[in-house]
C-alpha cells in the first residue's frame, strides 16, 4: 500500500478521534508515522505536533460554535504547560529513540487506564485548587515537548475530575489546551519542520481536517462513555506495540 494512501487513512482516524473526543489524535499519529510510514521517533512527534495543531484548530471552532469551550478555564490551564512545553521540544532531539518509544507507550497505557475507569458523577462538587490545576497544565505542557503529544488524551479527565467540567465541555476545552501546547512546542522545533517529507504530512493533514468534522458530529450521536471505552482499548494496543518495539 503506498505511502499516499496510508497519510490518508491514518490521518481520517487521528481527525476522527480528536473532533469526537478531543484528544488522542497524537497518540495514535506518532505510531501512525513511525510504522506505517516510516518516520523517525523525532521526526514523527515534530509532525505529530504540526497534524494535531492544524487539526485542533478546525475541531475547537466547531466545538466553540456550539458553546462547548470554557475559554478562560482552558487558557488558565494551558498558560501552565507553555513553559514545560518549550523545554521538552528542545530535550526531545536529545533522547534516545528507543526512550521516546517507550516513554510513549508508557504515557499512552496510562492514558488509557485513566481512561477506562468510571467518571466522576455530574453532580459532584469538586473544589478547584489554583496548584493542583497548574500543575496538571504543567505537566501536561512537558508531555507535549517531550513525545510530540497535544496532551488531550490527558487534559479532557483532568479537567472533568481536577476542574470539574461537563465531559462534553472538557472535550471543547481539551482541545484548545492541545492547540497552546501544541504551538508553543512547535516553537522549539521550529528548524525540524522544514525537513518534513510534507507529501506525506501533507495528505494527512487535509484528511484530519475532515475527519475532525466527522468526528464533531460523531460525538453528538455517541455515548462518550462508548468513545471512551473503544478508544481506551485502542490505546492499551498500541501502548503494548510500542514496548514490545522499543526493548528490542
Amino acid at each position: 500500500m503506498s505511502a499516499l494512501i496510508l497519510a490518508l487513512a491514518a490521518g481520517a482516524v487521528i481527525g476522527l478521534a480528536l473532533g469526537a473526543l478531543g484528544g488522542g489524535g497524537s497518540v495514535l499519529a506518532v505510531p501512525a508515522l513511525i510504522y506505517l510510514l516510516g518516520f523517525s521517533p523525532v521526526g514523527a512527534t515534530t509532525a505529530s505536533l504540526v497534524v494535531v495543531t492544524v487539526t485542533s484548530v478546525t475541531a475547537l471552532s466547531a466545538h466553540a460554535r456550539d458553546g462547548n469551550v470554557r475559554w478562560r478555564t482552558g487558557l488558565l490551564f494551558a498558560a501552565a504547560g507553555i513553559g514545560p512545553a518549550m523545554l521538552g521540544g528542545a530535550l526531545a532531539a536529545r533522547v534516545p529513540a528507543a526512550a521516546l518509544t517507550a516513554g510513549f507507550a508508557v504515557v499512552a497505557g496510562a492514558a488509557a487506564l485513566r481512561m477506562l475507569r468510571p467518571r466522576p458523577a455530574a453532580e459532584r462538587s469538586v473544589t478547584v485548587r489554583p496548584t493542583r490545576a497548574a500543575g496538571a497544565g504543567a505537566g501536561l505542557g512537558a508531555v507535549t515537548g517531550v513525545l510530540g503529544v497535544g496532551g488531550g488524551f490527558l487534559a479532557v479527565p483532568a479537567l472533568v475530575s481536577v476542574l470539574d467540567l461537563r465531559m462534553r465541555n472538557a472535550v471543547g476545552t481539551s482541545l484548545l489546551v492541545i492547540t497552546v501546547n501544541s504551538l508553543a512546542a512547535l516553537a522549539m522545533r521550529a528548524g525540524t519542520v522544514e525537513k518534513l517529507d510534507w507529501t506525506v504530512v501533507g495528505p494527512f493533514i487535509g484528511t484530519a481536517i475532515l475527519g475532525a468534522w466527522d468526528g464533531k458530529r460523531l460525538a453528538a450521536k455517541v455515548s462518550g462513555h462508548t468513545l471512551q471505552r473503544i478508544f481506551a482499548a485502542v490505546l492499551l494496543a498500541v501502548a503494548a506495540c510500542m514496548l514490545v518495539d522499543a526493548a528490542r
